[in-house]
This record gives structure tokens, C-alpha cells and sequence, in this order.
């Protein structure tokens, strides 16, 4: 399985870092059998987060033909307050600290992302993931209307507004789209992927390595309804 994360600019350090060290370590652990690289769509460059101008380095272009995996982190600024909007319009401008997370989702939207996350969505060989507000880059960019997602807990009615079966858990499984909630969440959604992908022994001896036990449920869109709860 090779996996490519996705740096843009005001990405969240941990959505990307989390599911990097734990696919890394898959493949570590699987002697092989899991690649992961980070890439941008502007190809290699260095990408500043949204966290106090913290950079890291993309070293490829994002590929969906050839990635198994690609995942979207969400971006790290300001929620803002009820009624608050920014004083300047996506994309215009130089960078800001602190900047809007709806603002620094909408640059990510103004590049080349959308074309090449659609090319992969399309892409029955690729598997599309996103920790946090990554869910909601593909739901701007129209690529999950109807599909069963996740995001953090404060963006999930605007997940909603877009056509997406917004689910309240840590992980979701539907399918070809693997979407995880708050940012501690993208440690199990690599171990998730890990299991669902390479194996369980392989996901437990990573999870025994970094002391982390999964937490919650995996949500599937399969079995019975709850009633009376």
C-alpha cells in the first residue's frame, strides 16, 4: 500500500504527522508493505502549517495513479466567533497568522487539489481518507455528496450542508472513503487503515509501539438499526 498525505497551505501539523508516523511504522513493521510520502499539488515544495508557521516538506506531487491511499488533513487557524467573518477574502492577500479555517480551506480549494482529489475520487483503485477538517475539503470541492463521513465535532453540521451523511463517531468506513474526526483521531485512522489494509498483527504492533489503544467504534453504514437509545 502506498499512501500519500496531502500538505496545502495552513494545513494542521498533527492530522498530517499522527497518521504519517503510524503508517510508517505499518510499514516498518510489515517489512515493506506499506510506503507513505508527503506531497502537495504543486508538487515538491516546502508547505507552511497553520501552526505557528510550522513547515514541512513535500517531497512528490499528489499522484491518485500512484497512490493506493491518499489522505486530506483539515487546517489549523481560527473557528471565530458567532457572526464573525473575515476581513479578507480567500486567497487574496498575503498569509496571516492565525487566519480563518474557512479561509485557508478555500485557498487549498483555489489550487489544483480539487481536479487532482476528483481524479482520485474517481479512481476505483484509490482509497480516499481525511482526518478533521479534511472531510470537509472534499465535501467543498463536491466529491461526497450522499457519502457517509466524519469530521471534528464543530464542523460537522457544515458537513451536512453540503449533501453528506454526517456521522457523529471517530472513525467512518464507507467503503473507498475513510474519514476520522478531531485531530488526536488521525492516530486511529491509520490503525484503522493498518488493519483494514495489511493486517491486524501489523496495526497491534504498531499500536503496541506507540502505547496507543484505539478509541471507539469503527462506523459502517451495515447492520440493524438502533432504536430506543
Amino acid at each position: 500500500m502506498h499512501a500519500q498525505i496531502v500538505l496545502f497551505d495552513g494545513f494542521d501539523p498533527l492530522d498530517v504527522i499522527a497518521p504519517y508516523e503510524v503508517l510508517y511504522a505499518g510499514g516498518t513493521a510489515s517489512g515493506g508493505g506499506v510506503t507513505v510520502e508527503l506531497v502537495s499539488a504543486e508538487g515538491p515544495c516546502d508547505v507552511v502549517s497553520g501552526t505557528g508557521g510550522l513547515v514541512l516538506r513535500a517531497t512528490a506531487a499528489l499522484d491518485p495513479a500512484r497512490a493506493d491511499l491518499i489522505m486530506v488533513p483539515g487546517a489549523s487557524g481560527r473557528v471565530g466567533e458567532p457572526g464573525e467573518v473575515p476581513d479578507h477574502d480567500a486567497g487574496a492577500g498575503e498569509r496571516q497568522r492565525d487566519e480563518f479555517i474557512p479561509v485557508l480551506l478555500g485557498r487549498a480549494l483555489a489550487t489544483e487539489l480539487p481536479t487532482l482529489l476528483k481524479s482520485a475520487r474517481d479512481n476505483p483503485e484509490v482509497t480516499l481518507s481525511a482526518v478533521c477538517g479534511g472531510s470537509l475539503v472534499l465535501a467543498m470541492a463536491g466529491l461526497l455528496e450522499g457519502r457517509y463521513a466524519t469530521t471534528h465535532h464543530m464542523g460537522l453540521d457544515m458537513l451536512d450542508a453540503t449533501g453528506v451523511h454526517a456521522v457523529n463517531a471517530r472513525v467512518v468506513d464507507d467503503g473507498d472513503l475513510i474519514t476520522a474526526a478531531g485531530v488526536t483521531s488521525g492516530l486511529d485512522l491509520g490503525l484503522y487503515l493498518l488493519e483494514r489494509m495489511v493486517g491486524p498483527r501489523i496495526a497491534h504492533a504498531v499500536e503496541e509501539l506507540f502505547a496507543h489503544e484505539r478509541r471507539g467504534t469503527v462506523w459502517c453504514h451495515e447492520g440493524p438499526v438502533p432504536a430506543g437509545l
